[in-house]
């Protein structure tokens, strides 16, 4: 339940926000099962597709694992609002955690390009976005091919043909340091060129670009949540993305045991912070 609908500030406030609503619904319909009880939800799972996702409840959840698509987590700066007078909007301890959560790709929107179809690229350097913000920096540039473009049909075709025309693609971030941006250019067999002081990388010394792009393939279906078929149903793939979440969220099972354990023996009134960084 994303909040999307919310304008401003509007997403914070739970009288009339139809999100707060169903939020607050579905807490109160786990909070009276058996099984939320039996650990506190740390045996539960929540799927964060957005930032600010379970927003209203985030505290109630916050023992829970999350899959979430960015390190974002619950945390908010209103850029329009902050002057340095002030902190920026933070839920402390509600942060994603590597300790308790799993952090998911987000769904690309192009599809794969193998490594045996990859071709002479025409451009050094492609980016492609709704908004003027950033291609009035690069406009001009020779190499360099600046397009404006919408998630449309026109739009796709257009970023297929440029992402896979390119040899690097520009990404800045979106709503998180992360976006789908990325995963379409590592599908696209396009080196990213991240653009973003609050991203964990590894560090990447290799230099060469076509063994940089054989790493890329490697790591291709890893990003892929669709199964192949037409309607969505059937046996999901052994390498895809589905496959490799749920194996991380297998590894952190002995993790939850433990903890409900520490919980049912800890005295009463002791607290302990809500996302640990360390086990």
């Amino acid at each position: 339940m994303e909040l999307a609908n919310g304008k401003g500030s509007s997403f914070r406030k739970k009288s009339g926000n139809e999100d707060s609503q169903r939020q607050r619904q579905v807490l109160d319909f786990l909070n009276n099962t058996q099984a939320w009880k039996r650990s506190g939800g740390r045996d539960h799972v929540f799927a964060l597709p957005y930032p600010v996702a379970m927003w209203h409840v985030c505290e109630e959840i916050a023992l829970s694992i999350l899959l979430a698509v960015d390190f974002g987590g619950w945390f908010r700066q209103d850029s329009k609002s902050f002057n340095g007078s002030r902190l920026p909007e933070r839920i402390e301890h509600t942060q994603v955690s590597v300790i308790n959560d799993v952090i998911v790709p987000y769904s690309h929107l192009l599809p794969r390009l193998d490594l045996s179809q990859n071709r002479r690229h025409h451009s050094l350097l492609y980016f492609k976005d709704a908004e003027h913000r950033h291609r009035v920096l690069l406009v001009d540039e020779r190499g360099i091919v600046m397009e404006e473009g919408f998630p449309n049909v026109t739009g796709r075709e257009q970023s297929i043909r440029g992402m896979r025309n390119s040899e690097y693609c520009l990404h800045p971030a979106g709503d998180t340091p992360i976006s789908c941006r990325l995963f379409d250019a590592i599908q696209s067999q396009c080196i990213p060129v991240i653009v973003n002081d609050n991203i964990e990388l590894p560090n990447f010394s290799e230099r060469d670009k076509e063994t940089f792009r054989s790493r890329m393939a490697k790591v291709q279906s890893v990003f892929v949540y669709d199964n192949g078929k037409a309607d969505g149903i059937g046996s999901i793939q052994l390498d895809g993305a589905v496959n490799h979440i749920w194996k991380k969220v297998h590894q952190k099972v002995p993790m939850v045991k433990e903890a409900v354990i520490r919980d049912r023996g800890k005295p009463a009134g002791t607290s302990v912070p809500l996302r640990s960084q360390c086990i």
